[in-house]
């Protein structure tokens, strides 16, 4: 049954940092191509990583892969910092600027492109949002807006049903995306302060948590595992399997 249209795809190159929205991508075992690929170790909590939950300015910061996706090595990763600069992965300005205004001692870690830990994702390959949940959040949270990428999905969908929340009723069931690609929907995604941190200005809005903890038990959004791998492209098609 076709169910809607992949209307963007948003793949985060480094952990924390604000992601790119792509035209295609390839679906990986472990799920968008280079997603989570680069982060930073927060060497005060050893075997963590330092995200926006430590620090909300992580957000102002801009990653995206220049250049055309390769299995054997990354195009290099252009960084935009909130005042403008562009410097590469890697850089010891960029780590120094970022050490002094956290508070805390970091390392870079990157991850090959055949395979990036499901520690750096975190909860699972994918995680996918609807147009219809996020107009029904809009109202629940009586804003006039609400920016979907508060939520850092890689997936976000316009369904032909405008129903929020259905697909919360899919889970242990099966997408396919375009002509290859194959998901299964898995659980709910529960959130945290990270949904509070405005992803332009990276002020913080407690009063979005507190809507979604009264109003979704704390849940949206939900997670997704690959089950086939192949590209995806912007308006693909998204059909539920039997």
């Amino acid at each position: 049954m076709l169910i809607g249209h992949i209307k963007e795809i948003v793949r985060h190159p480094v952990k924390s940092f604000s992601g790119e929205s792509v035209k295609q991508t390839k679906i990986m075992d472990y799920g968008l191509y280079g997603d989570r690929s680069h982060a930073f170790l927060d060497e005060t909590r050893p075997g963590k990583f330092l995200t926006i939950t430590q620090f909300a300015e992580m957000v102002q910061y801009k990653a995206r892969f220049a250049g055309e996706d390769s299995i054997h090595k990354y195009p290099c990763v252009e960084i935009t910092t909130p005042k403008g600069k562009i410097v590469g992965w890697g850089d010891i300005g960029l780590k120094r600027e970022i050490e002094e205004q956290s508070g805390r001692k970091i390392s870079f870690v990157t991850y090959p492109p055949n395979h990036v830990p499901l520690g750096a994702i975190e909860e699972e390959h994918i995680q996918l949002v609807t147009d219809a949940s996020i107009d029904q959040l809009k109202k629940l949270w009586e804003k006039d807006t609400i920016d979907y990428r508060r939520f850092r999905p890689n997936l976000f969908i316009s369904l032909i049903a405008k129903i929020p929340f259905i697909e919360e009723q899919w889970f242990g069931r099966r997408l396919k995306i375009g002509e290859n690609v194959v998901i299964e929907l898995k659980r709910h995604c529960e959130r945290c302060m990270m949904i509070t941190v405005d992803p332009e200005n990276a002020k913080k809005d407690p009063s979005l948590l507190k809507t979604i903890v009264n109003e979704r038990n704390n849940y949206f959004g939900v997670y997704a595992s690959v089950i086939k791998i192949g590209e995806i492209f912007v308006g693909d098609e998204v059909v539920l399997l039997d």
